[in-house]
């Protein structure tokens, strides 16, 4: 089981304290979804399709307008060296909509990282909370055909092996499209080289090796821009790594 930490500029805060937070009055354009209703609705439609939730981690703004969750989630055929992970998010102050990001947590080291996003609604409008439901139902319904696709991903990562020069090159290119910023290049090129974790090290100097020095590094920092940095990643390794893109 992987130690889900929320790393998001915002307090980490039991389950039950989601359901005490005020939702604004609603206008006749934009209808705010309580955060407790959406992550009840997604809990039950992932019952309803046969998994599980084994681990969770929940997190508010200062302010209780924005919601944060990482769902871990099993269906009894996982790998045994990562597993599924939801991140859900909400918000009451109009800065993004509802929406579900997919991804995995290495469980060696408790990395995480989202490959795509599934928006359950462009934004919170009048008609969002009686397509709630089906919103849902369908993102849930896409899980078993994502996480297939990212099995085939990280399995070529995992067979593609990088010369330093390669690494040194997507290193380059990760910090141009600002998946790291400049001061952690060392750090970066300093776990792909000595990972801190064996298991990296004995698999060779794969993609999957430097996949995670990334994942290494920014974890810890702000889980709200963490989707965007390693789909990026994801986006990078893909192309050298001949991976067909994942439609989101």
């Amino acid at each position: 089981m992987v130690n889900l930490c929320l790393h998001c500029g915002s307090r980490q805060v039991e389950r039950d304290r989601i359901e005490h937070c005020p939702t604004p009055p609603r206008t006749d354009t934009w209808v705010p979804i309580p955060h407790h209703r959406l992550l009840a609705q997604v809990e039950q439609t992932l019952t309803g399709a046969g998994l599980s939730v084994v681990n969770q981690a929940h997190a508010l703004s200062s302010d209780r307008m924005r919601y944060f969750a990482l769902l871990e989630v099993v269906n009894g055929q996982g790998s045994q060296d990562y597993n599924l992970i939801l991140g859900l998010r909400n918000s009451h102050d109009k800065k993004f909509p509802a929406a579900l990001v997919v991804g995995s947590a290495v469980m060696v080291c408790d990395n995480l990282s989202f490959s795509g996003e599934i928006r359950i609604a462009r934004k919170h409008t009048r008609f969002i909370e009686r397509d709630l439901p089906q919103l849902v139902g369908t993102a849930i319904g896409r899980l078993g055909e994502v996480r297939r696709l990212q099995d085939q991903r990280i399995a070529t990562y995992k067979q593609t092996e990088l010369a330093d020069v390669q690494a040194h090159d997507l290193v380059v290119r990760a910090m141009d499209a600002r998946v790291v910023p400049v001061r952690q290049v060392p750090d970066v090129l300093s776990e792909w080289r000595h990972p801190r974790h064996h298991e990296f090290a004995e698999a060779g100097r794969t993609a999957w090796r430097l996949f995670n020095a990334f994942t290494e590094v920014i974890k810890g920092r702000a889980l709200e821009l963490l989707p965007r940095r390693t789909q990026a990643l994801h986006g990078l390794m893909d192309i050298a790594c001949g991976v067909q893109p994942v439609a989101n």
